[in-house]
């Protein structure tokens, strides 16, 4: 039976949510019976039942949604390994791992937000510039319709029509982990859509504040000393993966922190950024990452920023055939979600 069939109103009782009710912390609250609460593994084994993100119940309507799980099956902008198209897929699998309350912040996000997965974007997977369109169209309406997204790719490319549809009226500072800084310019002569891209177009179209941008983990060969300048000289906080290892993780968040300030904030983590040994399963290894408890307590010590967003990329899974790389993707994205959760509570 599918899993939005089992999470029918009332089987987990009252919750409390954004939309209807108020933000975390206030005393007085409307309670309103849920029907966006995972399925318990108590109730169908986690082995079982239609795949959804962290189980939750598959919607097309998105009234009373609050947080949008949406996965964009399409990596027509990978210049390496191509794969990424199969990560959404994998990672709603693997996710049935995700419980409710976060062992560490002890946030429940599913008590603080209707959270609901809104399938994927139709792309089309033999064209570039038809899917980036599909995809602005498509975070458009869910944009519009109020939802705050949180997605699974798919190459890094799809950053850039994500943020083409929630970014047209007030630019959007970021957070972003990975190995390469994704502001290039062009590939093959003039193809000026890769995803090493998305970040210097984004810049260029006014969506993306460079100044308030820092990227986390940058490491790798280039093709010529230029290559990461661009983005520098825009005034993109670049921490590589020596000064990562010099300052230390609590430091790192305090400079992310101070970068990005208070205003509208996006996460992007592309698992490159992580060692390979975490995540082999993605498109541009890139050796001498950190590691994945260093990435969670990086996205952990961003809760209380105004956050707007967030995605997953570059989960490749035919080259991880232990579908370890899409458990570290489904555990980033839970990650993600409860920061997410909770700004989105607090902004009420």
């Amino acid at each position: 039976m599918p899993f939005a069939l089992l999470t029918r109103p009332g089987q987990y009782g009252a919750a409390v949510t954004k939309k209807c009710a108020a933000a975390w912390g206030r005393d007085e609250m409307i309670e309103k019976e849920r029907s966006f609460k995972p399925v318990s593994g108590n109730v169908m084994p986690r082995f079982s039942g239609i795949a959804t993100f962290m189980r939750l119940p598959h919607v097309t309507d998105y009234t009373d949604v609050d947080i949008g799980l949406i996965g964009v099956p399409w990596d027509g902008g990978t210049t390496n390994r191509a794969g990424a198209r199969h990560g959404p897929r994998q990672i709603r699998d693997l996710s049935t791992m995700v419980r409710n309350v976060h062992h560490k912040s002890r946030i429940k996000p599913f008590d603080l937000c209707n959270c609901a997965d809104l399938g994927d974007v139709p792309v089309n997977p033999i064209v570039l510039d038809d899917p980036l369109q599909r995809i602005e169209d498509f975070y458009a309406r869910v944009h519009g319709a109020g939802v705050v997204p949180l997605s699974a790719g798919g190459d890094h490319l799809i950053t850039l029509p994500i943020m083409r549809a929630i970014a047209k009226r007030e630019s959007v500072g970021m957070v972003h982990f990975d190995a390469h800084t994704d502001t290039w310019d062009r590939y093959f002569g003039d193809s000026i859509y890769t995803h090493g891209t998305p970040f210097r177009r984004a810049i260029e179209e006014g969506l993306l504040d460079p100044k308030r941008t820092v990227q986390i983990g940058i490491r790798g060969a280039l093709f010529g000393n230029a290559d990461n300048d661009w983005g520098i000289q825009q005034g993109i906080r670049v921490i590589e993966i020596e000064e990562f290892n010099e300052m230390g993780v609590e430091a790192v968040i305090a400079e992310a922190r101070r970068v990005v300030g208070q205003g509208p904030t996006y996460i992007s983590f592309d698992v490159d950024g992580l060692d390979p040994v975490y995540a082999p399963g993605t498109g541009t290894p890139e050796i001498g990452g950190f590691t994945t408890h260093e990435a969670q307590r990086m996205i952990r010590g961003l809760q209380g920023l105004n956050l707007v967003g967030g995605d997953v990329v570059e989960v490749a899974p035919p080259f991880d055939p232990s579908g370890n790389t899409a458990l570290v993707g489904a555990t980033m994205m839970f990650e993600i979600l409860c920061v997410l959760a909770d700004a989105v509570a607090k902004a009420g």
